[in-house]
């Protein structure tokens, strides 16, 4: 045999080793049966976030990776709500559970009970603290000072700014706030003026803004954290006062709105949020726990930022009525789980 031959020879074994091995980790997973338990579906990201889940565990069922790939969502936001539908997904015989929280700490006995059980829990987005379960977030906290460093590179002379907050007592509320908290801190040309709750859904949003801004001196700029920077300037035009620099969280309307506004003035602002297509990684990172990888408890992903430079691309890209995305491979999980080791 020529050396090139062997050479070709021992690619070809190396190749089909390769396929072999994720086969084999993809057969170990195809009786296992993955649950979603979801706290809130009121507004474009949740939404958003569950059809990726359902589109990626439809089709990882159709390949026959996993058994199912089901998603359950509480009807109200409440920790106690959420508990018991983690205990009612063990008493189901459920091999993981993949959990955006609704708390990351009142959940931590049920999901202490489903480890106890056997039961692989996977917490994303809203994230538990319980050390048996996995964690994958963003640096929310980083995000938030990042809103205002780049109203710090725009509005260098500072002034007063108005925070919405999302969901109120959930871990990626507190986060996104003590970040934007902390960059007031640095940048303290800045002063908070007026805070209000916006649940991450335009609608409350406006309302909100429309209630305090009455009572509130001039505003430079708005910080958000996703689903209420249209609902905000709404509330600002309504209310006949000059448009602040909003910065934005990757909803569709929000994206629409900033895209006119630049046509029509040349506004720029800023826009980032997690994609809610974190559900997808959730899921093909309980797969390959389930097939006996060794995962890290805890993984970053970074946010989906959007400028004035990739605007038009990511609006092109993003359905009407729903949140700027990025969809998750199981090569991408894999590279996210080397990455962390």
């Amino acid at each position: 045999m020529t050396l090139s031959k062997m050479l070709l020879s021992a690619a070809g074994l190396a190749l089909s080793a390769g396929l072999a091995q994720a086969e084999s980790h993809m057969s170990e997973t195809a009786d296992k049966r993955i649950a979603l338990s979801n706290n809130y579906a009121g507004n474009s990201w949740r939404q958003a976030m569950l059809q990726t889940w359902q589109e990626i565990g439809a089709q990882a069922v159709a390949d026959g990776i996993v058994a199912a790939a089901d998603a359950y969502t509480t009807s109200e936001n409440q920790p106690t709500e959420q508990a018991a539908q983690i205990q009612n997904l063990i008493l189901q015989g459920y091999d993981a559970i993949v959990l955006n929280a609704a708390s990351p700490t009142a959940l931590n006995g049920a999901v202490k009970e489903a480890c106890d059980a056997g039961v692989i829990v996977v917490s994303f987005d809203g994230i538990v603290t319980e050390p048996c379960a996995w964690r994958i977030a963003v640096d929310f906290a980083a995000m938030g000072r990042e809103e205002v460093d780049y109203l710090a590179s725009r509005l260098p002379d500072g002034g007063n700014l108005l925070e919405i907050r999302g969901l109120a007592g959930v871990f990626v509320d507190d986060e996104i706030s003590k970040g934007i908290h902390e960059g007031v801190e640095v940048h303290d040309q800045f002063k908070i003026v007026g805070s209000v709750h916006g649940d991450w859904a335009q609608d409350v949003s406006q309302k909100a803004v429309a209630g305090i801004l009455p009572s509130l001196p001039d505003v430079v700029g708005v910080v958000t954290q996703g689903g209420d920077g249209y609902g905000a300037a709404q509330a600002f035009k309504a209310a006949g006062r000059d448009t602040p620099l909003i910065v934005l969280g990757n909803r569709q309307d929000e994206l629409q709105w900033w895209a006119d506004q630049r046509d029509a003035t040349g506004y720029e602002t800023l826009s980032l949020s997690i994609a809610p297509g974190v559900a997808s990684l959730a899921l093909w990172v309980a797969q390959q726990i389930l097939a006996g990888e060794e995962v890290p408890k805890d993984l970053t992903v970074p946010f989906l930022k959007i400028t004035q430079d990739n605007l038009d691309d990511a609006l092109a890209t993003t359905p009407e009525g729903s949140v700027a995305n990025v969809t998750y491979s199981l090569e991408d999980a894999q590279q996210v789980i080397s990455d962390a080791k």
